[in-house]
């Protein structure tokens, strides 16, 4: 590992569950990026949760620590070629998912 890790919305929510693997390599990372669409994803959780404000302020105190990966026109243009190229080999991924990849 180079100690850089960009985190998923899964993974996350392994974080936020206590999970000890996932708390070793973030211990072990020199710097953690977050994506601005994972954020998204974690606060619509967040919102339709039972913890609502619980959850929020775990949100917020992870990406007050994490370098944020913001989406731009060269994003919007990588993200354009990925979709097409996995729609030729007929291995469609969620929408989402292929925005996290292309930051």
């Amino acid at each position: 590992m180079n100690g850089k890790i960009l985190l998923d919305t899964n993974i996350i929510i392994a974080l936020f569950a206590g999970d000890e693997g996932v708390q070793k390599a973030l211990s072990e990372a020199n710097e953690v990026f977050l994506s601005i669409v994972v954020l998204g994803e974690l606060m619509y959780g967040a919102l339709k949760s039972l913890q609502v404000e619980r959850n929020l302020a775990q949100i917020h105190d992870l990406s007050a620590v994490s370098r944020l990966l913001p989406c731009d026109l060269e994003t919007a243009r990588y993200y354009s070629l990925v979709k097409n190229q996995l729609r030729q080999l007929g291995k469609p991924i969620p929408e989402n998912d292929i925005w996290i990849q292309t930051i």
